[in-house]
């Protein structure tokens, strides 16, 4: 190992190092603090940009940039790595690890990955197609790559690897395609596979299970779990991960069920929704040697709404009530923000730090005080539930300023309306298996209800004090899906926003004190960091993501109308690099053909699209900046173009795979059809405004 390998010692004392920024969250507490205080409230102002670098995918860009004696690795959408010189910019090497362009259909939320780890003098990246890669950090040469899921099914990997004492954890997503989750750990110099942690029961448990997941089973009912039913229960860990080194705990945070309507995946005797079903939104310490589960807490027990508990978990340690607590902190999908006891997993505290309306509070023994009529499970009806799908935090980093005491949130406010659909049944190849009429909250043509809807859509920072469990302070933007927090020794708080802007905030205030027009939306998180001692803040630019491809196209370019340009950007006090103009934002004009289809095969069509379409062109056909908008297709003049795409795959190296194993040539050419009569209602609403 070299003199500048990351070794034990070195990421134990990550938060120290003043000059690097060596894994993921900064620290293994995963607090995004740097005690850096060369750019703080008085200089900021000098602050400019002092070198940038175009991206090639124009996709949603999520990565948390390492830094390494003087050089910066960053990985990109479609799981490629760059690394660069961190003072000047020069490329030093690039790698692509070739994802098939098909995978881009089982990733429900873009094809964006969030980094690598560092381990000696290597880097370890998952890639979207389920591997663990190890490149040597000098060239970007491959050592070796493992697959780490089950390759025929939608497994994904979006998120940054960590590394504890020579061993590798990573996760994976798929929970709306109907997985079973799971985290495993490999060993960082051979690749082998040296213990895997499944989240959910198989529904085969017996004697011979492990004693936690024999526990998990009790809280299921119905038997629909395994491969034959296509159901897989979710429980994906495809974030969020912490370490404490002093109790030697590693703590991982679990996603939602698969299906999210628990009445499918969980029924009773009556059908409808039941159990805790166990370790669904879930924060769970293991052993990080062995895998050994240690504790469990369950966010939102019975989880319906998709309230993952994957979000940013972060630990501290703070005087609460007189005693000073080892603690751990999460503001989760569901809108409360919790503070638990790290070592137990005791419930100190849990707070909205949104609206919340599917439940009044969290009791004393941190189970929530569910208001009925948003379990949709159990009363088979429509609902509007807030926060919605997206949650109130969704993957975005938070960050945490000891001098301040202040957890810094990227929240938003969005409710949704969720519908249960009757006879629903899962498909295993391609599709949203949610048990929901996703059709359902589809915007009609309706302008005044449009604004009106887009009115109620919120984005903000909030400086939550954990101990008081209250905002400090709020700022308010002009839309949800903002980016991650870095707070700085110099009483500063940095964040990109969806209205294309990378500011920095008065970490005690909340005063906006410096703004960049970045010229396209921020969602990563920034990170700072020294060369030669000069200070350095940058951030990997470009729209995308969950919100941007899954949210109806005109309700975002009503908040803030955003593209995608990606670009690392870099900048240091009297930077005097500018960025090239920004073009201007055209979209075809809407022309659809004439609708001719009868009523019945455009009902089925919009049927099948909500399933199987919109979580990437976005509902009601309204599709974002990111994907394409498919009103405005050429191919839907031409039926047998728009066959050869999505039934025959002929753009599958773009992303756009074949639908052929799981929709007919006639389903498929319905859903052409409902396309055109959504293009012909909007071009007519077009003409209102």
């Amino acid at each position: 190992m070299s003199e500048t390998g990351i070794s034990a010692e070195r990421l134990l004392a990550a938060q120290s190092d003043d000059a690097n920024w060596i894994t993921y969250g900064r620290n293994y507490e995963e607090q995004r603090y740097s005690p850096l205080d060369q750019v703080n409230a008085e200089t900021v102002g000098d602050l400019g940009l002092t070198w940038f670098a175009d991206m090639d995918t124009a996709r949603g860009q999520e990565a948390t940039p390492l830094v390494m004696d003087g050089k910066l690795y960053v990985t990109t959408a479609w799981s490629k790595v760059k690394a660069y010189n961190a003072a000047t910019g020069e490329l030093l090497w690039e790698y692509d690890p070739e994802v098939p362009g098909e995978t881009g259909v089982k990733a429900c939320c873009d094809v964006v990955n969030r980094g690598v780890a560092a381990w000696g003098d290597h880097l370890f990246l998952g890639t979207l197609d389920g591997r663990l890669v190890k490149l040597d950090r000098e060239t970007g040469a491959v050592e070796w790559e493992k697959v780490t899921v089950d390759q025929e099914k939608s497994y994904t990997i979006t998120g940054a690897p960590r590394i504890v004492d020579g061993k590798v954890f990573i996760g994976s997503g798929g929970a709306e395609f109907g997985v079973r989750g799971n985290f495993a750990a490999f060993d960082a110099g051979s690749g082998e596979e040296l213990w895997r942690f499944y989240t959910v029961p198989a529904g085969d448990e017996d004697e011979n299970s492990a004693e936690y997941l024999q526990a998990a089973a009790k809280t299921w009912s119905g038997g629909v779990l395994g491969s034959e039913s296509g159901i897989g229960g979710g429980g994906t860990v495809w974030d969020a991960m912490a370490y404490d080194a002093g109790l030697d705990m590693l703590y991982i945070g679990v996603g939602n069920g698969s299906p999210w309507n628990r009445a499918y995946r969980s029924p009773g005797e009556d059908g409808t929704g039941e159990g805790d079903n166990l370790y669904l939104s879930s924060i769970i310490a293991v052993k990080p040697e062995t895998g050994e589960y240690v504790w469990h807490y369950q966010t939102t027990p019975g989880e319906t709404w998709d309230f993952t508990a994957t979000q940013h978990i972060m630990l501290a340690d703070l005087e609460i009530d007189g005693a000073q607590r080892k603690v751990l902190m999460q503001a989760p999908k569901n809108g409360f923000f919790y503070v638990l006891d790290r070592e137990t997993g005791e419930f100190i505290s849990g707070d909205a730090y949104v609206p919340v309306n599917w439940a009044t509070g969290i009791d004393e023994n941190g189970r929530p005080i569910e208001n009925p009529e948003t379990r949709i499970d159990v009363t088979g009806k429509p609902a509007i539930v807030a926060p919605g799908a997206l949650g109130g935090h969704n993957w975005h980093p938070m960050a945490f300023h000891p001098g301040e005491g202040l957890v810094y949130i990227p929240a938003f406010e969005a409710a949704m309306a969720y519908a249960p659909e009757e006879n629903w049944k899962p498909d295993p190849k391609r599709g949203f298996n949610v048990g929901f009429d996703l059709a359902a909250g589809d915007l009609p043509p309706d302008e005044g209800m449009r604004r009106e809807i887009a009115g109620t859509l919120k984005g903000t920072l909030i400086a939550w004090d954990p101990v008081a469990k209250k905002p400090r302070w709020t700022v308010e933007h002009p839309g949800p899906w903002n980016g991650g927090l870095l707070a700085t020794g110099g009483n500063l708080v940095f964040q990109g926003t969806a209205g294309s802007e990378f500011n920095a905030y008065n970490a005690a205030t909340g005063d906006k004190l410096w703004s960049f027009a970045a010229q396209t939306g921020v969602v990563a998180p920034p990170i700072t960091y020294t060369v030669d001692g000069e200070q350095y803040v940058a951030v990997l630019a470009g729209w995308g993501g969950a919100y941007a491809i899954t949210v109806d196209g005109d309700l975002l370019k009503r908040k803030a109308p955003v593209r995608n340009v990606s670009r690392l950007l870099v900048f240091k006090l009297g930077g005097k690099a500018q960025l090239p103009a920004a073009a201007e934002m055209v979209q075809t004009p809407l022309d659809p053909p004439p609708s001719r289809a009868s009523a019945d095969v455009i009902a089925a069509g919009g049927k099948s699209y909500a399933r199987y379409c919109a979580v990437c062109h976005a509902p009601g056909a309204v599709g974002s900046t990111v994907l394409p908008d498919l009103r405005r297709s050429g191919a839907l003049v031409n039926a047998a173009a728009w066959q050869s795409i999505v039934h025959d795959g002929a753009l599958e190296d773009n992303g756009m795979a074949s639908f052929s194993e799981s929709l007919s040539k006639e389903q498929i050419d319905a859903i052409r059809e409902w396309v055109i009569f959504r293009a012909n209602q909007d071009k007519a609403l077009e003409g209102e405004r």
